[in-house]
């Protein structure tokens, strides 16, 4: 029997809201009950900026520095949708993800079992 899916979606700038840091924090934690399975989206004009480089211009920088790693180990890339208007902020980042379309995030909501959305 296969793990429920869980989607996590970021939608708010993590350099102004710590909720984008608690929400790693989350995806880090459920994910390692191994009780689901965790997918991980940013989405909006500024979500994507918690993929960058360094994480010390953050709001709640050691939620990114200790959880993201974390989150990162998932044999699929963190997704950053294209609605994200500064991907040449990316360039440097550590971290391995795939830039999606809106429809793609709309197959990621309807394949998943479980939306958390912050």
């Amino acid at each position: 029997m296969s793990l429920p899916k869980t989607l996590v979606i970021i939608e708010t700038d993590p350099r102004t809201s710590a909720r984008p840091a608690e929400g790693i924090r989350i995806a880090a934690g459920i994910g390692a009950w191994k009780k689901t399975d965790v997918t991980l989206l940013f989405r909006g004009p500024v979500a994507g900026y918690s993929l960058q480089e360094y994480a010390d211009e953050l709001i709640d920088e050691d939620n990114f520095t200790r959880y993201l790693p974390l989150v990162a180990e998932a044999p699929r890339p963190i997704y950053v949708e294209d609605s994200f208007t500064d991907v040449a902020a990316l360039d440097g980042s550590p971290w391995k993800y795939e830039v999606i379309p809106p429809a793609r995030t709309t197959e990621l909501i309807r394949e998943n079992d479980y939306l958390i959305r912050l």
